[in-house]
Parts: structure tokens; C-alpha cells; sequence
């Protein structure tokens, strides 16, 4: 007698040697790197202290330009490529408010006023470029293949390229702003920049979550990323409501812009294709569409850059880290770290 499809499936070992063997090579590539990084701790405890806080900070804003991503994918399945050179406009927009306009160029008082400021009028105009990008180009390719939307974000991302270049100039441009200060404790020092990055990205962050998770607008996200039509059906604009989530990955944008400018102090046109790259890899590390994993795919990439420049194979191999790890875990995990596998409907 033959056996069915189920008693065949049922037949089959749940843990074939292949896949075996790839999770046990994926536990010892982990488990080298945790051993590696121990090892570090114990016998350099304070520069791994410092690569730590370094990586916290440039995961903190790779985690923010990251939310960006992932909201408009999540929503609509867009891969919105002119996103990392809308967090470029962004920094040359605070570098000239804050610097040009308000005179802010060293750490004083007011700085602390000024900044608040700064990111107020930044993130707003990072949501309004955003949402009028959706308006005027994402929103006639709705119904389009999913291939025009994306080469218009190309397109678009060249735009502001050429904006950058006219408004920033061709080369890098340095800030006077804040400097290398900072404090030590004990053998450690830890710079303001840092701690001003950290003390804005928390909140930015949480506030996000509370926005997607526990507001009306959040709920309205959510079931018009589940499905745009049903959402429809129950009173829902989903124009808006795309709209808003445009708008809310602009601002995250914004806030970059203005944190980099903050913590690096420099501008350059093409400085929003790298970053932007790299915050691309860090939704797609955590899971992308994942809120939860953007944030986490961030910290991690701002982790494994600091700690391969200060104590791994230096900082002109950061990159190529980054991606053999993505790679990596790409063979092993396709979906990310938090990302949940799914299966194509026929």
C-alpha cells in the first residue's frame, strides 16, 4: 500500500543532519564571537567600555534612521531608498540652523534650548518633505508593480543628492560645533555627545512604540498593513494614514540629522547613501517591517563597527564585517533575528 503525503511528512526526521549542522556551525560562529568579546572585557576592560559607548551611540542613530525604513515597509512593502539622503538633508538643515542662524558653536547653556529647537523645526520639515514625497510620487504608483515605486525612490534619492550638493557643497563640510568634550570617570571618558544622543534617542524611540502600539493612528497602521482594503471597509483613510506614517519616518529622520550633526559634526552630500546603507542593513539584520527589530539591528551594527575599529581587524574592514555577518545570518535566518518566516500564498 502507498503512504500518503501526511504519513510521509509524519515519516520524515523533524531534524535532518543538513539542518543540523547548520544550526550547530551558527551556535559556534555565535559562541566564538560571545567568547571573543569576553576576552576583550577581561583583559581591556576599559577601551571595551569605550568601544561599547561608541557603538551606542552610532547604533542610536542607525536604530532611528532604521524606524524609518521599516515603518514605510511595513505598511506598504516599499523599499524607500531616498530615506538615508533624507536624513542627509536633514543634517545640513540643522547644521545651518543651529550653527548658521542661532549661532550655536560651542557647548554653553543655551545649547541645551537651541538643540530642543533644532529638532522641533528639523523633524518637522523632514515630515513634510516626507509626506509630500508620498503625496506627489509614492501615492499615483499605489497600484502600480512594485518595481516603478522603487526605481521613483532611486530617482527621488538622487534629487536630493543634487540638493545636498547645492546646499552643502561638493565636499565635506566641518561644523564648529560641539567639540570632543566630555568627562572621565576613572580611566574611562565619556564625551557629552554621547550622552545628549542617548538621553534623545530613548524617548524618541518610546515615544514611537507608544505612537504604534497604544494611539488611535497606531491602530489604523497596523490594520492597513495587514490589508489596505478591509481597512477601508471599516472607516479607515488609508491615504492619511500612509501619509502619517511617512511623516513619522521623516521626523525619526530628522532627529538623526540633527544627533549626527551633533555627535559628528560634519555634513557631506553623500553621507546619506552610506548611512542610509547601513541602517537598510540594520532593519533587515533585525527583521525587517519589525519596529523592535529596526531598534535592535541598529544598536547591534553600532556594536560590531566600534568594536571591530578599537579591538577586531581595524576600521577599514568595519564594513566588511557588518555585511559577512549579515550574509551570515541571511544563510542561516532569512527573515532576521526577530523576523518570523513566512510562506508565499499560491
Amino acid at each position: 500500500m502507498s503512504q500518503t503525503a501526511v504519513e510521509i511528512a509524519a515519516a520524515r526526521s523533524p531534524f535532518p543532519v543538513r539542518a543540523m549542522l547548520v544550526r550547530v556551525l551558527g551556535l559556534a560562529l555565535v559562541a566564538g564571537l560571545v567568547f571573543w568579546l569576553l576576552y576583550e572585557l577581561w583583559t581591556k576592560p576599559e577601551q571595551f567600555t569605550e568601544a561599547g559607548l561608541v557603538g551606542i551611540n552610532n547604533g542610536a542613530l542607525y536604530a532611528l534612521i532604521a524606524l524609518g525604513y521599516t515603518l514605510v515597509y511595513g505598511i506598504i512593502e516599499l523599499i524607500n531608498f531616498s530615506h538615508g539622503d533624507l536624513f542627509m538633508l536633514s543634517t545640513v538643515l540643522a547644521g545651518t540652523f543651529l550653527v548658521t542662524w542661532l549661532g550655536q558653536k560651542s557647548v554653553t547653556l543655551g545649547l541645551i534650548g537651541a538643540m530642543a529647537l533644532g529638532l522641533l523645526v528639523v523633524m518637522t520639515a523632514a515630515a513634510a518633505l516626507n509626506m509630500a514625497a508620498e503625496r506627489v510620487a509614492y501615492r499615483r504608483l499605489r497600484r502600480a508593480p512594485k518595481l516603478a515605486p522603487l526605481i521613483t525612490a532611486v530617482g527621488l534619492s538622487f534629487c536630493y543628492q543634487w540638493l545636498g550638493v547645492k546646499w552643502n557643497g561638493s565636499g565635506q563640510r566641518n561644523w564648529p560645533f560641539f567639540g570632543s568634550r566630555g568627562f572621565d570617570l576613572g580611566a574611562i571618558h565619556v564625551l557629552w555627545s554621547t550622552i545628549m544622543v542617548i538621553a534623545i534617542t530613548i524617548p524618541l524611540l518610546l515615544a514611537m512604540m507608544y505612537i504604534v502600539h497604544s494611539t488611535r493612528a497606531g491602530k489604523a497602521m497596523r490594520a492597513t498593513a495587514q490589508d489596505q482594503d478591509a481597512a477601508r471597509l471599516m472607516g479607515i483613510d488609508v491615504d492619511r494614514t500612509i501619509a502619517f506614517t511617512f511623516g513619522m519616518g521623516g521626523a525619526l529622520a530628522g532627529a538623526a540629522g540633527v544627533l549626527y550633526l551633533e555627535a559628528i559634526g560634519t555634513t557631506r552630500y553623500d553621507a546619506g547613501f552610506r548611512l542610509g546603507l547601513i541602517a537598510f542593513t540594520a532593519a533587515v539584520l533585525g527583521g525587517i517591517g519589525r519596529l523592535d527589530g529596526a531598534v535592535l539591528g541598529g544598536f547591534l551594527i553600532g556594536l560590531i563597527q566600534s568594536f571591530n575599529d578599537s579591538m577586531g581587524l581595524g576600521q577599514k574592514w568595519s564594513q566588511t564585517v557588518v555585511f559577512s555577518i549579515l550574509i551570515v545570518l541571511m544563510v542561516f535566518k532569512p527573515e532576521g533575528l526577530l523576523g518570523t518566516a513566512t510562506t508565499e500564498k499560491v
